[in-house]
């Protein structure tokens, strides 16, 4: 992975997801944590609690403390009463525990007290339970007089992470760094890490911004009664510091500029500089319109550009009105639907800020019109949000009559029409969607692949895709690989290599849709003869071998972890990692770096011991010999079996 080396701490290349970026950043620069693990964010906190029991200390060489609480109200406290000593602290949490915590934050405010909560945007419990991406719970504390800063990917979750906390100490303001659940929090990417001594410079250290108040030497009354007389003249005043944040975060993301090279800003606008309609988001979503703004342009011929809404507080409304002002419509998705509202929050503060510029507000650049506002729901409880979605918004701003509200992703009335969805990935991109169970270890085994790749240079994305039951039930995971960086967050509808790990993935669908022309199958099986195991798939399958030249290679992986773990209960788990082997010995462009296998399994065994080193040598062992066994044991499904027409009957297949 390419840097920029113009400046003094370009970053360090890795393969991380969402959460990890923070852990990276925070157990570097924080004193402490306190949460309580929820769904997406417990892996987060976690994350922290592991380095803090390794004996992990920060930049400063402080001993780190990790606190879990019975509740994320009681967290949430605690994070309070560590800054009110004087601590840097940070919280983790998500969807109903950030609801649960709303009374404290209010108080968090209040005090001035500069703590970042890490916050995996989930849908909330409604009608039914959703630990999925949705941006109901942020929205439900956006009242609470806090910054709010939303990433669109790993690298910028790490990064606010970092501009967070430096904002919030030089303006005595809590922020909320937000990523959307799973679909970031989970998701593995190539990131740069932020060098430590970029850290400790950037941040410095707590006892230059942070003030004790707790210290017994100088006492002070906190949280005391204000009646008629003085409450109001207290919270009034509070706009005092409020007004700076502003001013605060631009002057913190030009600092984190000038260090890294990396650009950001409170509304980033892509290709709106001739745009006649726009497509607004926040979130993981905004990078997926990118790509598909894109391809309208090059195929389509439609001037279209994306506005991501970086900063939700402090709302950037002069600078969202600025970008907005000269198009003829745009579209603004959210990953909410609040029917009793005049609008969706993001919609309704757009709205409010362009009444403002016509009315001259200060701060805004006077307007004589207002382009069309439409809104849509959609993402709501990580329902796909895909190129064709976005596609759809663009036709639906040219019609004479468009769907003022709308709906993406499921049937509808409300829902648009979605006339293609296209394959947006850049030229050479290699992608795998695996069809496992979870519980098989296919999973960590797709984070291992990315990894491994990721330190030969490529850029990579994996991410997995499973219920709230997670063990036992069906579980999709995707991967991409490619020469240039990744920029899709949506499911892999195009892939060129399918592990079938889960032989009943026959009976929910078709698990070869959207394989490409010479691609390749894995199929788990517990058959030796090429010939039965080609009589187990489906005949509609086997037309989609035969039809577009699909190689089809074959295993029993299940066999092979029984052999090899000499613990039981990794027997399951080490399903999935037979198939790096399996993935090693068939991928193509692992050829193009001329390395040896010993070279190839030298690398593999750094990343191994990164992932399970702690847990002894054994199980490292172990690993390394299921993947040398996947990797030399796999074999092919000769052509001539698969080119010569079958009579079996359309049975799924079943084995094991």
């Amino acid at each position: 992975m390419s840097a920029v080396h113009d400046f003094p701490f370009p970053g360090v290349p890795n393969t991380r997801d969402g959460g990890e970026t923070v852990v990276y950043v925070e157990t570097y620069i924080t004193q402490g944590a306190c949460a309580y693990p929820i769904t997406s964010s417990s892996k987060m906190g976690e994350g922290y609690a592991k380095l803090v029991a390794d004996g992990f200390r920060n930049l400063w060489g402080e001993k780190l403390a990790f606190m879990e609480l019975e509740s994320e109200h009681s967290a949430a406290s605690t994070c309070e009463g560590f800054a009110l000593a004087g601590g840097r602290v940070c919280n983790f949490t998500s969807g109903q525990g950030l609801i649960l915590m709303k009374e404290v934050l209010y108080t968090i405010s209040g005090k001035r007290l500069p703590i970042v909560f890490h916050i995996g945007a989930r849908a909330l419990t409604s009608h039914s339970l959703n630990v999925h991406a949705g941006h109901d719970d942020v929205m439900g504390v956006a009242d609470c007089g806090w910054g709010m800063i939303f990433a669109k990917n790993a690298q910028e979750a790490g990064d606010f992470a970092l501009i967070s906390r430096r904002v919030a100490e030089d303006s005595d303001t809590p922020f909320f760094n937000v990523q959307d659940g799973f679909l970031t929090t989970h998701t593995v990417e190539s990131v740069l890490d932020p060098e430590p001594e970029m850290m400790k410079q950037y941040v410095g250290h707590s006892s230059e911004k942070l003030l004790n108040l707790m210290d017994t030497a100088n006492p002070m009354m906190i949280g005391v009664v204000q009646n008629q007389d003085s409450y109001m003249k207290g919270k009034i005043a509070q706009r005092h510091y409020y007004d700076q944040v502003p001013d605060a975060l631009q002057n913190a993301m030009d600092s984190f500029f000038e260090l890294t090279g990396r650009r950001y800003s409170m509304v980033e606008n892509y290709r709106m500089d001739d745009a006649e309609y726009a497509l607004v988001a926040m979130g993981g979503a905004s990078e997926t319109a990118m790509t598909t703004v894109d391809y309208i342009r090059e195929e389509m011929g439609i001037p279209v550009g994306v506005t991501n809404i970086s900063v939700f507080r402090p709302f950037p409304g002069p600078v969202i009105v600025e970008s907005l002002k000269d198009v003829k419509s745009f579209s603004v998705l959210e990953r909410m639907d609040n029917p009793l509202a005049q609008s969706n929050p993001l919609t309704a503060e757009i709205k409010s800020a362009f009444l403002d510029a016509m009315n001259g507000a200060p701060g805004y650049t006077k307007i004589d019109q207002v382009p069309d506002i439409l809104s849509g729901a959609g993402g709501l409880g990580s329902r796909d949000v895909r190129p064709g979605d976005f596609i759809s918004m663009v036709e639906n701003m040219r019609k004479e009559e468009p769907k003022r509200f709308f709906v993406i992703g499921i049937k509808h009335e409300l829902s648009l029409d979605v006339p293609l969805d296209p394959d947006i990935r850049t030229a050479g991109s290699f992608s795998m969607r695996g069809h496992s169970v979870g519980g098989y270890g296919s999973v960590t085994t797709n984070k291992v692949i990315a990894t491994i790749l990721g330190s030969l240079g490529f850029y990579v994305q994996a991410y997995p895709k499973y219920g709230s039951e997670k063990a036992g039930l069906p579980t999709t995971y995707y991967l991409t690989i490619s020469k240039d960086p990744v920029r899709t967050h949506s499911e892999l509808n195009y892939v060129e290599f399918v592990p079938l790990n889960d032989v009943n993935a026959f009976h929910t669908g078709n698990p070869f849709a959207g394989l490409q022309e010479k691609g390749m199958v894995f199929l788990q099986s517990s058959k030796t003869d090429p010939q039965e195991i080609w009589d187990s798939i489906p005949v509609h399958a086997q037309e989609i071998v035969r039809k577009k030249k699909i190689q089809v290679v074959a295993l029993d992986t299940v066999a092979i972890a029984r052999d090899v773990a000499t613990q039981a209960d990794l027997q399951q788990r080490m399903q999935g990692i037979v198939l790096l082997g399996i993935f090693l010995k068939s991928a193509p462009f692992l050829k193009d770096f001329n390395m040896t296998e010993e070279q190839l399994f030298e690398r593999v065994e750094s990343v191994i011991r990164r992932f399970w080193g702690r847990h002894g040598e054994q199980v490292v062992a172990d690993n390394l010999k299921a993947i040398r066994r996947g990797y030399s044991e796999v074999f092919e499904i000769p052509r001539q079996i698969i080119e010569k027409t079958s009579i079996v009957k359309d049975l799924p297949l079943t084995e094991n």
